[in-house]
């Protein structure tokens, strides 16, 4: 009897989604309590089944593939519907859960790490995600958290933080383009990223903002961030960063600026906040909002 899904095994598409949300082989086994052995096996057996490489083994973690951040993408977009459904199938949940959304990126960068911290004042309330790049708000989401212009419409939005756009590379794109002014930049091969109604800040954009005309390099068009990110820090070209977002990516020297030339954001990240929000979900954007509660 033939599949009627063309698909790995689900086990190693379940270890890889969490291997490559973790960047951690480590990580990803003790979520799915299993060994890190037992993820590694998982994963190779994925690579050879697609013949292609999902990781790079690096001396002090891992890091995805081209190939890994799309496969990423939309095991994360597959994950969410059926997430989304059993939560809608779920008569209740408990008052003390709480539901987030946010974007790959902001998932990975910035959300993450803040729940960590959240849990250890309050250990007894669960926070879970959805991770979703459409920017379309989840019915099933107490909070989600949105880059734009916030609504004035009386929505219940909170303001979390306001970014400088800077031009960002791999170590070896600066040095191997030399790299050392605006005009140097208007020349060579950036990533752009290609997103509907979320006030997005493009390549263009940014140099208008500088006094400069477009760009007239070669252009790498992505329609997600994280990937853009991805393919910047494997040298393809450079990408524009929210300091405040992809701040450890600039801790770790994965990416560096490119020139010292950056504008204001135009819009904030905010919190918006579902009017059937519970007790606990208000406490926790209070806090993520900086206004514990």
């Amino acid at each position: 009897m033939t599949r009627p899904y063309d698909l790995p095994s689900m086990t190693s598409l379940v270890c890889f989604e969490a291997a490559a949300r973790h960047l951690s082989f480590k990580a990803a086994a003790a979520e799915l309590n299993v060994t890190p052995a037992a993820v590694s096996h998982q994963i190779k057996a994925l690579e050879t089944e697609l013949a292609d490489q999902l990781f790079r083994r690096q001396h002090r973690g891992v890091e995805l593939t081209e190939t890994g951040a799309f496969l990423f993408v939309a095991l994360q977009r597959g994950f969410e519907g059926i997430s989304e459904t059993v939560t809608a199938i779920r008569a209740r949940r408990p008052e003390e859960e709480v539901v987030i959304q946010a974007t790959t990126a902001m998932s990975a960068f910035w959300l993450t790490p803040r729940i960590s911290g959240f849990w250890k004042s309050h250990p007894d309330i669960v926070v879970s995600q959805i991770v979703s790049d459409t920017g379309v708000p989840s019915d099933s989401a107490d909070l989600a958290i949105q880059y734009g212009q916030m609504p004035q419409d009386g929505t219940d939005c909170r303001p979390l933080f306001h970014d400088r756009i800077m031009a960002l590379g791999a170590p070896s794109y600066a040095q191997d383009r030399k790299v050392g002014s605006l005009a140097d930049l208007l020349a060579l091969p950036l990533i752009h990223v290609t997103a509907e109604d979320r006030g997005w800040t493009g390549w263009a954009d940014w140099f208008a903002a500088l006094g400069h005309g477009a760009p007239a390099g070669r252009r790498h068009p992505v329609n997600n961030y994280m990937i853009a990110l991805q393919m910047a820090q494997d040298g393809v070209g450079a990408v524009l960063g929210w300091d405040g977002l992809v701040g450890p990516l600039l801790d770790q020297g994965r990416l560096v600026p490119l020139v010292p030339e950056t504008i204001a954001s135009p819009h904030p990240f905010f919190l918006r906040l579902n009017p059937r929000a519970s007790r606990n979900a208000r406490l926790f954007g209070d806090w993520l909002a900086g206004r514990p509660g």
